[in-house]
């Protein structure tokens, strides 16, 4: 075994025996999250899409301090949760939404975060990777078919997927979508679930360090937020999340979907994730690394990561308190890339896109299409 094969399986073995870590910690005291009700509007029937947008998938933007303390007025906030969906024929329609709401918090956060430099660097970070390499390379049947690695897929036109449903994958609207208009490979979109040597039938060992195959399953339909697709940049970046429904429902575990906590609130302070970076192709690459800001929409970051990754969904282990016990939820969908400028100091972060109350409700309805089974679990 490689020096980097033994670092693997160690950070891989911390990975599994972490739970029994967390059985220590204490639960987090804090008030239950309160989720509104999204009403959606009778769809409206859209001109059918041209198609014409080329993928971008490594996704930057830049914010400076009136875009990181924005707060939505509500009525904008409705408009920009209305979502086009996208059927596998080219249809399209758009649906308004209302909020019903008895918790003005829900619709008007007060407790958006305050900024803070938490970390003085004194050199400019080269792009995605800081410092050292910090991803690893998930390989061998264990760990590929192993909860929660084998929740991650990825989607055809370059991006990464994580499973939330039996039927439903959550992705980074930037990965089917420019803001203009949908990209080439939408129009026939697919999913792809790895399949280990071993089970595509190369028996372990004979050929070392094969990679695995890929089954690809067509998508029958897109949602995407219109706050990504009317939106500035900056502002769009906020609603770069999509879910693609299924044509088939899958048999592999899904991780369940949780309004994104503060990270005092995260085991450890720490989120994981895992996709297929575009520097090491055929390969599924995992990572974990502490929150280093979070805005009420964005939570910034410095894992490692490559266009690619685009669209990995977050996780971090938040207490369950019907279960009681910390479980793994996905909280955020890797967006990419984020320069900051705040009190004249420009910083820069990998970013994911944070699951608020309000875009729970979203997702949730997405996949469930009724708002009532749509709450904080």
């Amino acid at each position: 075994m490689t020096p980097r094969e033994i670092t693997i399986s160690t950070h891989l073995l911390l990975h599994h025996l972490l739970p029994f870590t967390l059985s220590l910690l204490q639960p987090p005291h804090h008030q239950p999250v309160h989720v509104p009700t999204l009403v959606p509007h009778a769809p409206t029937p859209l001109t059918r899409s041209r198609f014409s947008a080329e993928a971008q998938l490594d996704f930057t933007t830049r914010c400076n301090a009136s875009c990181f303390h924005r707060a939505e007025q509500e009525e904008q906030m409705t408009d920009k949760l209305a979502f086009e969906t996208l059927y596998a024929d080219g249809f399209r329609t758009l649906t308004t939404v209302e909020v019903e709401d008895d918790d003005d918090d829900a619709l008007h956060p007060t407790h958006a975060p305050e900024w803070r430099w938490r970390r003085r660097l004194k050199r400019r970070m080269k792009r995605q990777i800081y410092g050292a390499d910090g991803r690893f390379n998930i390989q061998g049947d264990d760990f590929l078919m192993d909860y929660p690695f084998s929740t991650a897929v990825r989607i055809s036109t370059g991006c990464t997927g994580v499973l939330v449903s039996q039927q439903h994958v959550l992705t980074a609207a930037h990965c089917v979508h420019d803001g203009k208009d949908y990209v080439h490979g939408a129009q026939k979109l697919r999913v792809g679930f790895l399949i280990p040597p071993s089970v595509n039938g190369t028996k372990a060992g004979l050929i070392p360090n094969k990679k695995p195959l890929v089954r690809w399953v067509r998508v029958k339909r897109t949602r995407v937020p219109r706050g990504w697709i009317q939106g500035p940049q900056e502002v769009s970046m906020d609603f770069d999340y999509a879910l693609l429904e299924l044509r088939w429902p899958h048999r592999r575990p899904f991780m369940r979907l949780s309004v994104a906590p503060s990270s005092d609130d995260l085991a450890g302070n720490r989120i994981h994730f895992s996709g297929f970076d575009s520097d090491r192709p055929g390969e599924l690459v995992y990572r974990f690394c502490p929150v280093e800001e979070e805005s009420s929409e964005l939570i910034y970051q410095h894992c490692d990561a490559r266009p690619g990754a685009s669209g990995s969904g977050v996780y971090g282990r938040v207490w369950d308190d019907a279960l009681e016990h910390w479980e793994r939820k996905v909280i955020g969908i890797f967006s990419g890339h984020q320069w900051l400028e705040i009190d004249g100091e420009n910083r820069d972060y990998n970013v994911a896109v944070r699951i608020t109350p309000l875009k729970f409700a979203q997702i949730c309805y997405w996949v469930h299409g009724n708002r009532l089974d749509c709450r904080q679990d």
